[in-house]
């Protein structure tokens, strides 16, 4: 099948041909019909298997110019670097349509993205937390909303996006079409599709845990951190088809340990991106990333989901990560748009049990590789790898005390308290050592 043969009009094939796409992924064929139709919809589809073309054409297909310039279509996405690639995309397919599109995030000063609404929109992209915040404060107005589509929601969720999706659903019109794109079907989104969706047809695009057929996984075994790197190094130096090279490590302190560890020979070509990046660097990283300034990009899993970087050759993953679900996520950098990918994961011992709970997901065992030959292997650990001492304090007995009094003294005599008539005369006696006499009146 090709898009002429779904029902699309000429301004989206167009645009479509523009872009360079000709035949429709599974979860934009089975989902395009299901859309148009006015059903809510449940689409399940790990990345990079199309999902926002999916929900876009069939929406930008029913539009329809509005005076009002009220957003008729709400797209909710968990992170800024998304609001940016969709609206970039809806950009690209409205090209030929007289529709007006809008993102807004949060992390930003509000007052330029609030001079934007004001003026108008068709279309509106948005994470959760600025949405609240502009319906909240009146600046936004619902009322138009036909359209709802979440995009990523287990990931929103595991963000803490739940109170804040909760409101916006509570705000926007109750009679509306819900979309929601999810990779995996947690309980919570369950939850979610129970009580605010209208009976969902669910579509899946391929079972949850399927790796794409077309990315070729490998690992290493490495003792530690600085092999690592060596090994990190060495990949990067004997292959040159690695020359677009997304790197996910498992925090933030990782992500900048590593930037730093790389040699001269990689610092003018490695980027780093994590939350803790300021939004203007975050950015710049991801785009020269993709124009090839940047060989390799450092990341944490904030863009393991959704970010759509075309021809990524090679995802390295230098630390698994703790859910083995994200590891598909993180691998789908890769092989997109039915072009092939390398996956290569670095296995510490401490990861033995993380590769093993991955392999059942995939019903997929990793190939492991010999480490290349002379590769230096460092027996220096970081202060995370070093085991953990754990001293017995012994339990010291207070000796006891068997000849202890009352645990009070007697008072000073001039303390006491007594009844009794006092001498004047003796105790100036007493004090001066001589009888103190009044002098008589002159």
């Amino acid at each position: 099948m090709t898009f002429d043969e779904l029902n699309l009009n000429k301004p989206l094939l167009n645009a479509l041909n523009d872009m360079g796409y000709t035949t429709p992924t599974h979860i934009q064929q089975h989902v395009f019909s299901v859309v148009m139709s006015g059903r809510d919809v449940c689409g399940l589809a790990q990345t990079g298997t199309g999902k926002t073309l999916a929900y876009l054409l069939p929406c930008l297909r029913q539009l329809t110019f509005s005076r009002e310039k009220l957003p008729q279509l709400l797209i909710i996405v968990p992170t800024r670097e998304l609001v940016v690639q969709v609206l970039e995309t809806v950009n690209q397919l409205t090209t030929y349509l007289n529709l007006t599109a809008v993102g807004v995030y949060g992390g930003v000063n509000m007052k330029p993205q609030v001079a934007q609404v004001l003026q108008g929109m068709d279309i509106l992209v948005a994470t959760p937390g600025r949405l609240v915040d502009l319906l909240t404060s009146g600046v936004l107005k619902a009322k138009a909303v036909k359209k709802l589509v979440i995009d990523e929601v287990d990931e929103m969720l595991n963000l803490g996006f739940r109170t804040q999706l909760k409101i916006i659903l509570d705000l926007l019109p109750p009679k509306r079409q819900n979309l929601l794109f999810s990779a995996t079907l947690t309980t919570d989104v369950e939850k979610l599709i129970e009580t605010f969706f209208n009976s969902p047809i669910r579509v899946e695009a391929a079972p949850v845990g399927t790796p794409l057929e077309n990315i070729a996984q490998t690992a290493y075994q490495v003792p530690n951190f600085h092999t690592k790197v060596n090994l990190l190094e060495r990949l990067l130096r004997k292959d040159a088809a690695m020359n677009k090279v997304l790197v996910f490590v498992a925090t933030k302190q990782l992500a900048d340990q590593l930037h730093e560890q790389l040699d001269d020979d990689f610092s003018e070509q490695t980027g780093i991106i994590h939350s803790n990046k300021a939004q203007n660097l975050r950015f710049e990283a991801v785009d020269r990333f993709k124009s090839g300034v940047y060989r390799v990009l450092i990341a944490t899993d904030i863009i393991a989901r959704g970010l759509d970087i075309a021809e990524v050759s090679h995802v390295i993953n230098f630390d698994l990560p703790e859910v083995p679900e994200n590891y598909i996520h993180r691998i789908g950098r890769t092989g997109r748009a039915e072009v092939d990918g390398v996956a290569i994961a670095f296995i510490t011992p401490r990861d033995e049990e993380k590769l093993a709970a991955i392999e059942t997901l995939m019903n997929y065992p990793i190939p492991v590789l010999p480490l290349p030959e002379h590769l230096a292997i460092s027996d220096v650990l970081t202060e995370e790898e070093k085991p953990n001492v754990y001293m017995k304090i012994p339990d010291i007995k207070t000796p006891k005390r068997e000849d202890v009094g009352p645990a009070f003294h007697e008072k000073l005599d001039k303390n006491k308290k007594v009844n009794v008539r006092r001498d004047h005369a003796a105790e100036k006696m007493l004090k001066y050592g001589r009888p103190i006499k009044r002098s008589g009146k002159k």
